[in-house]
């Protein structure tokens, strides 16, 4: 575990009282909040909004990130931080590697959220270690010929951005 800096204290205290907010106070989800840091300065903060917004992927961190990346008009955020209140569920973390987030720092445990908030991600890191065929969502590919051919188009696109 890394040592705590002030500075660390106190951003990870701001996503603690995004939690409290979007918990206790709003009731808009669950116990999760984020800050986003580059420098130093704040670029953006989230909270829960799940029961809200009848969304499950509104967690407080894919707000930061949407909102740090419209703040920095771009869809990677290289030399930021992500503070959160708790440990990033798989979404929110897959999330941080594809928006290049550089360090996360995180309060409570994902034990922690299970514990008392009923929050389980187990069975999600689960069904993602098991090869397709055997989850218990069914994929099934159709059409495959069809949106290749999309894929090719956008391939040979001279202005197409790289990301």
């Amino acid at each position: 575990m890394a040592a705590a800096t002030p500075d660390h204290e106190t951003f990870i205290r701001q996503a603690i009282q995004l939690s409290r907010k979007a918990a206790i106070e709003y009731g808009t989800g669950g116990a999760f909040g984020a800050v986003i840091v580059r420098d130093g300065v704040v670029i953006s903060q989230g909270m829960n909004r799940v029961v809200a917004s009848h969304d499950p992927t509104w967690h407080g961190e894919m707000e930061a990130i949407r909102l740090a990346c419209i703040t920095l008009q771009s869809f990677k955020l290289p030399g930021c931080i992500l503070y959160t209140s708790a440990e990033p569920c798989p979404m929110c973390m897959a999330t941080c590697y594809w928006a290049g987030i550089e360090e996360v720092y995180y309060a409570a445990t994902v034990e922690d959220a299970l514990e008392y908030g009923d929050f389980d991600d187990r069975p999600i890191y689960e069904q993602l270690a098991l090869p397709k065929e055997q989850r218990s969502i069914r994929l099934t590919q159709i059409l495959r010929e069809e949106a290749v051919e999309v894929w090719k188009e956008y391939q040979a696109k001279s202005d197409r951005v790289r990301y």
